[in-house]
């Protein structure tokens, strides 16, 4: 297993020792940062094999973001995206999704994602501000040494040690957003946060963070038409449009139209539907904390018990929007680490409490007051009333749909408000709209570095440094009948366990201006074979200032909980996970629903332009119809390489750490919509298929045929100039290469082409006043998912603060703002509108 990967190692040893240069004298380096992310052990930032940003804590002081996580946007090739206020994903490199399962977010080392998704709900369960070291983020291909699915990036949070930051502090923000907005008044968001930190007789030490958000998020109002062609060969565009599927409106989707004819021509007609804002609550809340005691041993062996929980009340996003409240996380860990031996234990648990789907919650609010037969029959009859009498089509349209909806509940009024809180109640989308989800996540992982004590002699002999680490995962989710099922023992939860394991070699030549490392990684799942992950990396630093690196490595990615197992009734579309004791049966024998609604839309055409009947048009145009030729799930696979520099110019006032990557990914998991008829006679399939009440449908997990290949390079810059003064800039480019059979359904790539920042800082202007401007760019770029597609314009956003200490008082007072200019954008189609975000802080230390 590690032959292929070690004889490479081995062969770049030798050279090396042939070609050694001669001894440098000037060896003494400077003192650099230190990260822990890129290797798993401690090295120089410089030094690092791989790409890697870090944001300290005099970053963030310096930032204009409110807060840790919102300035994790602006570092170097990181795109944002906001979902809600109190949800936000990052990605790198693209094909970006709202949950974005391919980027790894870790506190001190430790998952802290979502069981049943298989990704963080954003910051629900991150430190506090007050409790953070740094931030360090490795954009691209961590899997080799964390598998966890980092195909994308990976960001690991470092908090302090309670030995070394002991006391209280405290901080306190407000602001204000929704500044000019129709329809809302300003509203005030807060986040007070709480750290105590406590050292007992020099071997126990204590800390307790709490903190506690509210406020008023995001309104996503996007009333843009996704089925804009419904009804062209009728010349029914625009508003005049009856199969209208407006983007944050639901209950006007495909599962809720039907084409009708009437009067010797087909109309496609969808029912009204709901506007988000009617069927959920933008109120924002998250109280969240930990308890952590730690004790050590020695001054170099600790053992630390860890509590972490969070309550959060939100919207948050995935294929569609859902309104969480009382959404619940809670994790304990322990943990032992040593000079060369760190051994993690722990356990992350979910509830989702009483959140709800805002689409299915649309869907049955309009099925409560009128079945879909009788609303469509209604429309029927009066659209034929008001044409025998006299009237035009749009009006007779618009008089149908008015009297099909006479009778339907008007929100904000205590019928709608009763008829909501029911229908969240109701754990089946086909009925109700609740999410009820209870997963766990139980992992252990422990990494050793035997040449460090145990095996010193061998490193001393051949300067080489090995690292080994093993980890064991299992998630657990109980079925609950709608989202989850268990169809082999329908009483027991489901199971879902993977194993890894890994071996990296490093050493270094020619006095420690060459580093090579290999990495071999291993890991298995209880429904896939095993899948190699191997890295291997140069860097060569000629001087104590300038660091050249070389790295290619290959990555796995097994699928999520969700992705494996879902079972979701989903207002008429039944998403099923990829497995085979999920979906037999339903690759064989369903159709490709693209193929369906051509199918469907030359039917349309043939009888009102062509005059056809509806039987001659389904025979002219049966053959339209494609069986899915996808099938069971596999795990993703990419191969990544990269080049960079880090180098310190001008007398070490100019930073420049630039890189450029190429990837292949192979079987990206995707979902294909197909449907099957509901009778399997050969005949009678075509006429099955030409009416949507005669198919199920399903949207099943499965891997796309096609290759994709893209490419991108990023720089980024930071010079001190005169005092205090301090220029930053960034610049990412990503761009999706080619795709080597194109068959539609790759993952979309869902990246701009361009994001940009500069900025101008000075920690101490006079009198102790900081300052700081940045100005971000993000260029126009095409977002797909199943929710909606279309262009997302482009970001041109100026965030700006002032702090100031107050010394006697130990407190800092910063304000600041964000998208100052207040010009709305959004950061994907059907995602919320962000504003400008105002605000005031006061930190005590």
């Amino acid at each position: 297993m590690l032959t292929p990967v070690l004889s490479v190692f081995l062969a770049l040893t030798a050279l090396a020792d042939t070609i050694r240069p001669k001894a440098d004298s000037l060896r003494q380096l400077a003192l650099q940062e230190v990260v822990v992310s890129a290797s798993r052990v401690a090295e120089s930032v410089l030094r690092s094999p791989v790409s890697i940003d870090v944001l300290d804590v005099l970053k963030m002081r310096q930032s204009a973001q409110p807060s840790f996580f919102d300035a994790i946007e602006n570092l170097r090739g990181v795109q944002l995206l906001t979902p809600s206020m109190g949800f936000k994903v990052y990605n790198t490199r693209g094909f970006a999704n709202t949950t974005n399962v391919r980027f790894v977010q870790l506190v001190d080392g430790m998952d802290n994602q979502a069981p049943h998704i298989g990704a963080p709900i954003a910051g629900a369960l991150a430190p506090s501000d007050l409790d953070i070291q740094r931030v360090e983020i490795i954009p691209g291909t961590a899997s080799a040494l964390y598998g966890l699915n980092a195909l994308n990036g990976l960001a690991n949070i470092l908090t302090r040690s309670p030995f070394e930051s002991a006391g209280f502090s405290a901080s306190q923000r407000t602001a204000l957003n929704h500044i000019g907005e129709t329809g809302i008044r300003p509203q005030v968001a807060s986040e007070t946060a709480l750290r105590f930190a406590h050292v007992i007789k020099s071997r126990l030490a204590v800390k307790v963070n709490l903190v506690y958000q509210t406020g008023y998020d995001w309104m996503a109002r996007n009333r843009g038409d996704l089925n804009p062609n419904a009804n062209t060969s009728l010349g029914l565009l625009g508003d005049y449009n009856p199969g209208r599927d407006a983007i944050n409106v639901y209950g006007d989707e495909a599962p809720n139209r039907r084409a009708l004819t009437l009067n010797g021509q087909r109309y496609v007609v969808s029912r009204t539907g709901y506007a988000e804002e009617q069927v959920t609550d933008y109120r924002l809340l998250n109280l969240r904390g930990d308890l952590a005691v730690h004790y050590r041993f020695t001054p170099t062996l600790e053992l630390a018990y860890g509590y972490r929980a969070a309550t959060l009340d939100n919207v948050y996003q995935r294929t569609n929007r859902f309104r969480l409240d009382n959404y619940r996380l809670d994790q304990h860990a322990l943990t032992l680490t040593s000079p060369s031996v760190v051994l993690k234990a722990y356990r992350t648990s979910e509830n989702t409490g009483d959140s709800y789907n805002l689409r299915s919650m649309a869907e049955n609010i309009d099925r409560s007051y009128k079945s879909d037969n009788v609303w469509f029959a209604d429309f029927s009859t009066q659209f034929r009333n008001s044409v025998a009498g006299g009237a035009p089509a749009p009006a007779a349209l618009l008089a149908a749909r008015q009297f099909a909806d006479q009778g339907r509940p008007q929100s904000g009024t205590p019928a709608f408000d009763d008829l909501v809180t029911k229908l969240r109640d109701i754990n089946n989308w086909d009925l109700g709209a609740a999410l009820r989800v209870r997963s766990w996540l139980y992992h252990v992982d422990g990494q050793v570095e035997p040449t460090r004590v145990l095996w010193r002699s061998l490193r001393e002999k051949t300067g080489l440094n090995l690292l080994l680490g093993v980890n064991y995962r299992q998630y657990q989710v109980y079925p609950d009948g709608n989202y989850f099922i268990n169809p082999v023992e329908p009483d027991r939860d489901l199971t879902y366990r993977q194993f890894g394991s890994f071996v990296q070699a490093t050493r270094t030549f020619w006095q420690e201006k060459l580093k090579l490392s290999a990495t071999l990684r291993m890991d298995r799942n209880q429904y896939f074979a095993a899948r190699l992950n191997p890295r291997l990396s140069v860097v060569y630093s000629p001087t104590e200032t300038h660091h050249w690196r070389v790295s290619y490595q290959n990555g796995y990615r097994f699928p999520s909980l969700f992705e494996a197992f879902s079972n979701v009734n989903s207002g008429g579309v039944k998403r099923v996970g990829g497995l085979p004791v999920m979906s037999q049966g339903i690759f064989e024998n369903s159709y490709f629903r693209t193929s369906i609604d051509a199918f469907q839309n030359a039917i349309n055409a043939d009888v009102n332009v062509n005059r056809l009947t509806t039987e001659q048009a389904i025979q002219k145009n049966k053959d339209l119809l494609k069986k899915n030729t996808y099938t069971y799930l596999k795990p993703e696979q990419v191969n990544s390489f990269e080049v960079g520099y880090k180098g310190l110019w001008l007398c070490k006032k100019l930073y420049i750490d630039a890189d450029f990557y190429y990837n292949s990914y192979r079987n990206f998991m995707a979902q294909v919509e197909v449907n099957i008829p509901k009778r399997n006679n050969p005949d009678s399939i075509a006429y099955y298929l030409a009416d949507r009440s005669l198919q199920d449908r399903y949207r099943l997990w499965t891997n796309s045929k096609t290759t994709v290949y893209n490419y991108g390079s990023s720089i980024g810059m930071r010079y001190a100039i005169v005092g205090n003064w301090v220029v930053m800039s960034n610049a990412s480019y990503a761009r999706l290469d080619r795709t080597e059979s194109g068959d539609g359904l790759e993952e979309a790539f869902n990246t701009p082409r361009w994001i940009t920042n500069a900025g101008l800082s000075n920690a101490n202007l006079g009198y102790g006043i900081g300052f700081s401007v940045n100005y971000k760019y993000q260029s126009a770029f095409l977002w797909q998912s199943a929710l909606a597609t279309g262009m997302v314009p482009a970001i041109h956003n100026l965030d700006a603060q002032v702090n100031y200490p107050l010394i006697r008082q130990r407190v800092t007072i910063k304000l600041g703002g964000t998208n100052l200019l207040n010009r709305p954008y959004y950061t994907f189609v059907a995602g919320p509108s962000v504003g400008g975000f105002y605000y005031l802080s006061a930190v005590f230390e």
